[in-house]
């Protein structure tokens, strides 16, 4: 079992940057792919990006057009997300989620341990 518990977001203006950290229970998450997803009304759980165990390969959906970087230090057992030229349209619930695989999929069916994700709202 590994228990995720994400933090660093809160109120940003539009513009504004914010890093997200996902920090794991168990050394084991070197073990495990990881990715963020966001949920908002409405609009439904989507995904943000995400990072294989080892951290040499990256995906990121779309809409981040480069705004967004993932990154994860295996030795503190925590997965970051770099937020920059934050727009209104990413206020949501932002979660991290891990499977233990080398790589990771866009899917959230695919994961098995979820954070209780962290508010991330961005006034215009």
């Amino acid at each position: 079992q590994v228990l995720l518990v994400e933090s660093g977001g809160g109120l940003a203006q539009t513009g504004d940057s914010l890093r997200l950290s996902c920090a794991a229970s168990e050394r084991t998450f070197k073990n495990h792919a990881v990715a963020w997803f966001r949920q908002s009304p409405g609009r439904g759980r989507e995904f943000v990006a995400a990072i294989s165990r080892s951290g040499d390969s990256t995906d990121y959906a779309d809409f981040t057009k480069g705004r967004f970087a993932i990154s994860r230090d295996n030795a503190v057992n925590t997965v970051w997300l770099q937020m920059s030229s934050l727009e209104p349209e990413d206020t949501a619930n932002y979660s991290c989620a891990a499977v233990w695989t080398p790589y990771p999929t866009r899917k959230e069916e695919d994961y098995d341990f979820w954070g209780q994700g962290t508010q991330v709202s961005v006034s215009s």
